[in-house]
């Protein structure tokens, strides 16, 4: 289908032909091989904001002032302007054309942020069924904290964490769930994992994954902490049983925070968590099942397990993300690799583990150099995205297991490592994604266009900026130059010493996109405006 690169003769062979069963939105998507943002304005007059993404559904482009402190949300609009002349194509834009307001109309302004905290800008989730919006607000980090009340030694606390539920229409403030004295990796929305209603927010100084619901009323209801207990009984079961022990005077009372109560029963950390008493009991029948002799288990055991014992109990959880409604994807490490973001993590020992929050059991686990895990995300990685009710654009974000040409820039980059089990630790990295951290932009299609992905990917990465422009290469033949994208000034930067990054915000739907080059360490940025003229 669509052998021509006309527009007008793909309209006319769409009316006539019907596309094989399951590929009418892949053939609605190759339109976008004419509909292209071609023409760019240069250092946009806009408001002095930084600018956060778009909504999935493209509804909303998402801001932050500067002081990080209130949201702004506005509306895409296209440009529409006036021309007296028949050849419009050829005439430059008028001014009023471009500004920024040609394109974007303001739709409010809320104060998210109190006197002391401020918004997380990397950070924010989107529930497109009710067109919620979550956030979070946040106190500095404590770099030094002590360890009390059952925290986990070297991780850093803040005072106070919030997260708040806007309704995106008019962003009236639906509802708020706080955190005190803990700790939630907010970079890129990594500590947080939105899965159609449900909210997994993990608590890394206490080790523990809340599990939260939102409701269509905007309510934020809590459904279950995983962590120190797994079932919703095992604390009435403990403190029943401390009792008959202990004797009901004996027991211990404890600051109350977040909705546990830290290290109640477990009288000096003598007992492990739940979720690492399900974790070593996993192991441990794992290692006795690979031997029958009695002897060979033993001595398998001992090597595997016992050797190990202590490695194993000093785990913590780093990550954890929603394969379904019912399974986890948690990834344990040190305490030290929990708190690095981007490409040392690879360097740090990790294990994944799939877990059933009904059973309470761990399924499956793996360290992150095993050659199965790897085949698995080889093959399968649509599936760690974990995309359920989303828009049926999100189905189509290339990736190496659904797109061709991403599987071979993934087994050139395997071809080319010298060690294969360090190839898959840098794999192994990534997971788990982080919640909607990719752009459902067609121009990010593989199968469509061609780009480095050095320069510019679907994924939401700050990046190196360039003087040179960015090109998009059809991948039909005869690959021609679809469009080029340019941050910064039109004619290049002047200070070519001076360390430059730049963000890419693509229109979910429209032939629109936002690049924004910044200065390291300076407020100032460069805004261009791409578009189909």
């Amino acid at each position: 289908m669509f052998r021509s690169n006309n527009v007008v003769a793909r309209i006319f062979q769409r009316q006539i032909c019907t596309p094989a069963p399951g590929t009418s939105v892949h053939c609605a998507r190759r339109f976008y091989e004419n509909l292209v943002p071609s023409c760019t304005i240069y250092d946009v007059e806009c408001p002095d904001h930084s600018f956060r993404k778009f909504t999935d559904d493209g509804q909303y482009l998402i801001s932050f002032s500067r002081n990080n402190q209130d949201l702004i949300v506005y509306r895409p609009t296209w440009l529409s302007f006036s021309c007296k002349e028949e050849d419009c194509d050829s005439y430059d834009l008028p001014l009023k054309a471009k500004r920024f307001e040609s394109f974007f109309t303001q739709l409010y302004c809320v104060s998210l942020a109190s006197s002391n905290e401020f918004i997380c800008k990397d950070f924010f989730l989107y529930m497109e069924s009710n067109q919620f919006g979550l956030f979070a607000t946040s106190t500095a980090q404590i770099h030094d904290a002590p360890a009390t009340g059952g925290a986990v030694q070297g991780i850093p606390s803040i005072e106070k964490i919030t997260f708040h539920l806007l309704r995106l229409e008019d962003g009236f403030r639906l509802d708020e769930r706080v955190f005190h004295n803990d700790f939630v990796n907010l970079t890129h929305s990594m500590g947080v994992f939105l899965y159609d209603d449900l909210l997994a927010i993990v608590s890394l100084r206490y080790q523990t994954i809340h599990i939260l619901q939102i409701r269509d009323s905007g309510n934020l209801v809590d459904v279950r902490a995983i962590g120190t207990f797994c079932r919703e009984d095992d604390e009435l079961f403990l403190n029943s049983n401390a009792q008959r022990v202990a004797g009901p005077h004996q027991l211990p009372r404890n600051h109350v925070e977040n909705g546990l109560d830290h290290n109640q029963i477990n009288m000096n950390n003598s007992f492990l968590s739940g979720i690492k008493q399900r974790l070593l009991s996993f192991i441990f029948r794992s290692i006795s099942n690979e031997e029958t002799d009695k002897t060979l288990r033993m001595q398998c055991l001992k090597k595997k397990f016992y050797f190990r014992f202590q490695d194993y109990v000093d785990l913590i959880v780093w990550k954890a993300q929603f394969l379904d409604r019912h399974h986890l994807l948690i990834k344990f490490g040190s305490v030290d690799g929990g708190l690095q973001v981007s490409r040392n993590a690879d360097q740090y020992p990790a294990f994944f583990a799939v877990y059933n929050m009904e059973t309470t059991e761990i399924i499956s686990f793996y360290q992150n150099s095993a050659d199965e895990l790897y085949l698995l995300f080889e093959h399968f990685c649509d599936h760690f995205h974990a995309t359920s009710r989303n828009p049926l654009s999100m189905n189509f974000i290339s990736s190496h297991s659904n797109n061709i040409h991403a599987l071979e820039q993934l087994r050139l980059i395997k071809n080319k490592s010298s060690s294969f089990s360090q190839f898959v630790k840098k794999m192994m990295a990534s997971l788990p994604f982080s919640c909607q951290s990719q752009s459902p932009s067609p121009y990010f299609d593989q199968s469509l266009f061609r780009f480095d992905e050095k320069l510019i990917s679907a994924t939401d990465r700050h990046r190196q900026s360039t003087d040179h422009p960015i090109k998009f290469i059809s991948r039909r033949r005869p690959y021609s130059l679809k469009f080029k994208i340019k941050p910064g000034p039109e004619a290049g930067s002047t200070d070519g010493q001076t360390k430059k990054i730049c963000s890419f915000l693509f229109h979910p739907i429209l032939p629109l996109a936002l690049s924004i080059q910044q200065t390291l360490f300076l407020q100032s940025s460069v805004v261009n405006i791409h578009f189909r003229r």
